[in-house]
C-alpha cells in the first residue's frame, strides 16, 4: 500500500465514507506477512518510498512466484532482479500482467506513468558488454518513477563518443554510469558534470579485470568529485540510489511553483496583493 492510498484511506474514513473495520482490516496489511521460507516487509514503501523487491537468483521458482503473488495481491509496484526466464515463467503464471527485460534479466508490474514521473535520470555504459547492467539500472529508474534516458556505447577508448552528448549529460538530474575492464568511464563522467554520479563497475573484461575488481578499485579512486561507487554488477542498487536523488529534485522542483502561489493567495486574502 502507497502513501497516496494510506491517505485516501484516512481521508474516506474521516469523510464518514468508509467505516472503522474497513479502514482497520486495510491498515493492518502493512505488517509483515510470513510465507514460510519468506516473511514479506509490506511496511518497507512507507517507511522507504520502494517497495521491498524480489532479488529472484538462487531462489527456486515456486518462490519467486509466491512472493511475486504476496505483493502484487497488496497493490504494490512489483519488481524482481536477476531473473531467469524459468523463474519469470513460474511468476507470471500467478501474476497477471508481469512483464519480462531479458537483457535486463528482471520483471515488473504497475511501473508509474510518465505523467507521474519526476526528476531526471541518465544511464551512461562505457560499452555493449555493460548493457546488461545498465539496463537493470534503468528500469529500476522507471519503477521508481523518473524520466530514464540512455546513452550507450560511449567509453573511453572513443571519448568523442561521450563529449558529443554534453547537452544529454547537463540534462540530468542524476546520473548512472556503468563500466568494466579499468573503469574509468566514472572518473570522466564526474569531471564533467554538476550533478550526482553513481558508478557500477561491471564484470566485463580479461583475465586482470578479476571479473570487476580492477573497475571496483578504479572508481573508488576516482579524482573526480561528487562520484559514488555501488557494488559489481549491481545496477539496481545505482538505479535506485540515483532514482532518488532525481526524483527528489524533480518533485522539488515542481512544488516552487505551488509554494509560491500559495504564498501570493495568502496576501491577496489578507490585503496585501502585489
Amino acid at each position: 500500500m502507497e502513501e497516496r492510498e494510506i491517505r485516501k484511506e484516512l481521508e474516506d474514513l474521516a469523510a464518514g465514507v468508509s467505516s472503522i473495520e474497513h479502514a482497520l482490516k486495510r491498515l493492518s496489511a502493512l505488517g509483515v506477512e510470513s510465507l514460510g521460507h519468506t516473511k514479506i516487509d509490506h511496511h518497507r514503501e512507507l517507511r522507504t518510498g520502494f517497495p521491498e523487491v524480489i532479488y529472484c537468483e538462487s531462489k527456486l521458482p515456486l518462490e519467486v512466484a509466491e512472493i511475486a503473488a504476496a505483493l502484487d495481491a497488496r497493490g504494490a509496484r512489483l519488481l524482481g532482479t536477476r531473473c531467469d526466464r524459468e523463474r519469470f515463467k513460474a511468476a507470471a503464471a500467478k501474476v497477471d500482467g508481469l512483464e519480462y527485460k531479458e537483457r535486463a534479466r528482471l520483471f515488473f508490474k504497475r511501473k508509474p506513468s510518465r505523467d507521474d514521473a519526476s526528476g531526471r535520470m541518465l544511464i551512461v555504459c562505457a560499452g555493449t558488454s555493460d548493457l546488461p547492467v545498465a539496463e537493470e539500472a534503468a528500469w529500476t529508474g522507471r519503477m521508481v518513477g523518473c524520466h530514464v534516458e540512455t546513452l550507450f556505447d560511449v567509453g573511453v577508448a572513443g571519448i568523442h563518443r561521450l563529449t558529443e552528448h554534453a547537452d544529454l549529460l547537463s540534462w540530468a538530474d542524476a546520473i548512472v554510469v556503468c563500466a568494466g575492464m579499468e573503469g574509468a568511464l566514472g572518473s570522466v563522467v564526474g569531471g564533467l558534470v554538476r550533478c550526482p554520479v553513481i558508478a557500477v563497475p561491471t564484470s566485463v573484461g580479461y583475465g586482470a579485470a578479476f571479473e570487476g575488481v580492477a573497475a571496483l578499485l578504479g572508481m573508488l579512486n576516482s579524482c573526480a568529485v561528487g562520484v559514488s561507487v555501488v557494488n559489481i554488477d549491481n545496477g539496481f542498487g545505482a538505479g535506485l540510489a540515483a532514482g532518488r536523488f532525481a526524483r527528489a529534485l524533480g518533485e522539488a522542483v515542481k512544488a516552487e511553483p505551488q509554494a509560491e502561489n500559495a504564498k501570493r493567495a495568502t496576501k491577496v486574502a489578507e490585503g496585501d496583493s502585489e
